[in-house]
């Protein structure tokens, strides 16, 4: 099977669009891991992904009989860009059916590439539902993003370049993984050439669809996926990708959008360049697994896989960067509601740059105060003024991997819910982002009980997040219980978050 792999990925034609991308030092995070760190920049091709290798690939498989009348496929964006430049270079007819919640910037890049674009669903696999029913009906090839054997072996010469390039020891190379095209072709390669250089993928951990089929050794559908990392917001892992992963990938390692937010940070410090947070995936595992490894003066290769990234969604990673990196802390501190108690505060914490302070009166004897706090040394210094606070008889919850805080709460501390307001239950929704999303999801849900709170803020992303109060009277929770399901989008109840009951219930 490898060696078959071998010779598919040795000859196979990528080069007519895609460009031998370098393999970087990244200077700054390697003296900071105390590790030398290696780029690939997949984020300089010609369509800032490396998704065109199997384009270009599976397009030069097909004779051309098979693709006189056309070729379609179905994705959100950066396959959708290397199919539709593929066929452009070979002049082929290319209809990539998108996801309506695609952002315009996506979409018109792959109409400027000569391909017809066909919005249809909320996702991807929607989408992918209708492309293939367009192909067959239409006796057309279905161009799949990972799950097809050419496809795997054009994203394999992103390993070739690696190994051709490096000829010293590499300890790992770090991979992205979505349904996992790329790290199959990655780890089949080096594992038939360099056995001893550990294959190690990257997930989101609201995405880990390969994380999960190897944990237990079949391919399982997750119910919802995070859509942070849009590149990678799979919910199954491709067939074939997973038969090559169970023999050649060593580990599936898992990380947090915070995470995701800090290595896109990273990145930009050491090459001035701004990935997406799915090209930023390998980088974060770079991190991660030095740390847990306490691994010192090895080389480790880390796959920058694309740069398609929206630029209004830097303000939100902006945001998260800190957290990620644990430079700073989020606080709710309840402090005594009396003359000096701001200043005393403000001493125990010392000399330290305050990100942000929101108070909001409680009651005549105390106050909540959340507060973001910078930090210098991390998750130590963190647990060290925590307990510092604890000492001085502050009560002190740490919010900082509270995601309804940190989506939701520290824009919109305003104070507690007056007496009128009862029977208030707390919810967090995601649902898609598209022109009139936002009040067609309020028309869905406040025609039958009242909404006593709610904040939606735009991220930039496809799918937008809203926390809303909803009045619902004990006798009729099963009932609302029922319609929220009914409603299809993903939802968690944060009625005992302590961001919530601290701030604003």
């Amino acid at each position: 099977m490898s060696r078959n792999y071998l010779e598919k990925i040795l000859n196979a034609h990528v080069y007519q669009v895609a460009h031998e991308t370098p393999l970087d030092h990244a200077v700054r995070l390697s003296e900071r891991l105390n590790n030398r760190i290696l780029l690939k920049r997949e984020d300089l091709q010609p369509v800032f992904s490396f998704k065109l290798r199997g384009a270009c690939n599976k397009l030069a498989s097909l004779g051309e009989n098979d693709t006189s009348h056309g070729v379609v496929a179905a994705s959100a964006g950066n396959h959708a860009q290397g199919l539709a430049l593929s066929a452009r270079n070979k002049g082929i007819k290319c209809v990539i059916f998108m996801p309506v919640t695609t952002p315009t910037i996506k979409v018109n890049a792959v109409r400027q590439l000569g391909a017809q674009v066909i919005l249809s669903g909320d996702n991807y696999d929607e989408a992918s539902k209708t492309a293939q029913s367009h192909a067959r009906e239409n006796n057309l090839p279905f161009i799949h993003p990972y799950d097809d054997p050419d496809v795997i072996a054009g994203q394999g010469t992103v390993a070739m370049e690696i190994l051709q390039r490096h000829h010293d020891p590499i300890h790992a190379i770090f991979v992205p993984v979505g349904g996992g095209g790329l790290i199959a072709g990655i780890a089949v390669y080096v594992k038939t050439i360099r056995p001893d250089i550990r294959i190690i993928g990257v997930e989101p951990d609201d995405a880990p669809c390969m994380h999960q089929a190897l944990l237990h050794k079949r391919r399982i559908v997750l119910p919802q996926v995070g859509i942070f990392a849009d590149g990678v917001a799979v919910k199954q892992a491709g067939k074939e990708p997973y038969r090559l992963a169970k023999k050649f990938v060593d580990e599936i390692m898992l990380v947090s959008a915070d995470e995701m937010c800090a290595a896109i940070k990273d990145i930009y410090e050491d090459t001035r360049a701004i990935v997406e947070p799915a090209g930023a995936l390998a980088v974060a595992g770079v991190k991660k697994y030095t740390t847990r490894e306490n691994l010192s003066n090895q080389t480790l290769v880390a796959i920058n896989s694309g740069a398609n990234m929206n630029f209004d969604r830097l303000r939100h990673v902006a945001e998260r960067a800190e957290l990620g990196e644990q430079r700073e802390a989020l606080l709710a501190v309840t402090i005594p509601e009396k003359p000096g108690s701001f200043a005393r505060f403000c001493r125990t914490i010392g000399k330290r740059g305050i990100t942000e302070f929101n108070y909001r009166f409680a009651d005549k004897n105390a106050a909540h105060v959340f507060a973001g706090i910078e930090l210098t040394q991390g998750e130590s210094e963190k647990k060290s003024l925590i307990s510092r606070l604890g000492e001085r008889g502050y009560e002190v919850q740490d919010l900082s991997s509270n995601e309804m805080a940190k989506l939701h709460i520290r824009y919109m501390v305003g104070g507690h819910a007056p007496a009128s307001v009862t029977d208030e239950k707390l919810y967090r929704f995601e649902f898609p982002e598209r022109p009139g999303a936002l009040l067609e999801f309020l028309r869905c849900v406040g025609t039958q009980w009242n909404i006593s709170l709610f904040h939606y803020r735009n991220h930039g992303a496809d799918y937008g997040r809203v926390l809303m109060g909803i009045q619902v009277p004990s006798e009729e929770r099963k009932a609302f219980e029922g319609y929220l399901k009914s409603l299809n989008y993903p939802y968690w109840q944060e009625q005992e978050n302590p961001a919530y009951t601290l701030f604003l219930r």
